[in-house]
């Protein structure tokens, strides 16, 4: 077997086992890997063997045990391997650079349970922009493939739950356009209120209307960017922050242009925005189908922009699931929790709804 972790990696099978492990049972398997120093093994298994402990909890039939710079693990013969395989990927993150920790590991778990990826550590290392001391990266497989298809597409639609990284990926990939100059500028968008027409009723300057709905991109903007620096971008025009509503009439030429919450715009408006695309531009839109905020009874234009443009070159649907999520450990299980009662609820309604032989109130027959 080839060499692990930069260590040496020895095997149970036809050998000797471990002093540790004197009684090796039929169908289990033996595996010992030898760290080159302490440093590696720390960084390998993280501080106070916290990425150790995650995978004891992930693989609670094995049995691990370390004893100077040696880890040996006995477990059934189909596992000993997955534990070894994700043991090669922290390898690959920590000569990367990359600090391992627990997150980490549920990252390269579900990683290595997507049968299409090979290299998992290559996907958490796929770095999109540096900014403050903090690298900004994809950490699942779907979103290193929106992050993919943003590169090799000119319209873009990423849609899913809520920290799936779907906005937060298009800004770090339009910061990084702006600084490769491949594009001139940058145009972030949200619908405001319903289409911008009830601004008016609230108190305060435009700017103080309009700032609580385009918040989140402002803070997004503050991450990847230094602060000092976005007045004057934004007063040059290079990036601009603003309504849907003030898209309408324009032609956006050499632009990285993201429309964000697109679930709460109408077809109408979802045209209108798709159809600003000028030369040298890249369209991002992202959305949640499952938080729309419309008024009751209209249709959400990212709802059905799939079936209008399904076919079209050059445009790309991305869709991230709870899986996906990024935030804190309990949002994604929160996102699923959800879902499951949406879908359960949905078929409770569809069912009282519909009763074979039920009369009108004319009593005619449905």
């Amino acid at each position: 077997m080839s060499e692990s972790l930069n260590g040496r990696l020895r095997t149970g099978n036809g050998n000797q086992p471990p002093t540790e492990f004197p009684h090796t049972l039929p169908g289990t398997r033996t595996e010992v890997v030898t760290f080159d120093n302490s440093d590696q093994m720390v960084h390998s298994l993280g501080s106070h063997d916290e990425a150790l402990r995650y995978i004891e909890e992930q693989f609670q039939d094995v049995n691990f045990h370390v004893r100077g710079n040696e880890l040996s693990m006995t477990g059934p013969s189909t596992v000993i391997p997955r534990v070894m395989r994700l043991l090669e990927e922290v390898r690959g993150l920590v000569a990367k650079g990359t600090v391992v920790t627990p997150d980490i590991l549920q990252q390269l778990v579900s990683l290595l349970r997507a049968q299409s990826v090979q290299n998992p550590a290559d996907v958490l290392t796929h770095n999109i922009l540096s900014s403050r001391g903090k690298t900004i990266r994809p950490k699942t497989l779907n979103q290193k493939n929106y992050v993919d298809a943003i590169d090799d597409n000119t319209v873009i639609f990423g849609i899913g739950p809520a920290g799936t990284g779907k906005t937060y990926l298009a800004m770090a990939k339009a910061v990084q356009a702006l600084q490769t100059k491949e594009v001139s500028r940058i145009i972030l968008t949200r619908p405001a209120v319903e289409a911008g027409e009830r601004l008016g009723f609230l108190p305060g300057t435009l700017s103080d209307k309009i700032d609580p709905y385009l918040r989140p991109l402002y803070d997004a903007l503050h991450d990847m960017m230094d602060p000092e620096s976005i007045p004057r971008l934004m007063a040059a025009g290079t990036i601009e922050v603003a309504p849907l509503a003030y898209m309408r009439g324009r032609t956006l030429n050499d632009a990285f242009i993201i429309l964000d919450e697109a679930q709460n715009t109408t077809p109408e408006q979802m045209k209108m925005f798709l159809t600003r695309l000028g030369f040298g531009s890249k369209m991002v839109v992202t959305g949640d189908v499952t938080q729309i905020d419309l008024p009751s009874g209209s249709t959400s234009g990212l709802r059905i922009v799939r079936e209008i443009l399904k076919g079209i070159d050059d445009v790309n649907f991305s869709i991230l699931e709870a899986t996906d999520v990024v935030r804190h450990r309990l949002v994604a299980d929160i996102v699923s929790a959800y879902s499951t009662w949406d879908d359960a609820h949905n078929s409770q309604v569809a069912h009282t709804q519909y009763k074979p032989g039920a009369q009108n109130k004319r009593g005619e027959r449905q």
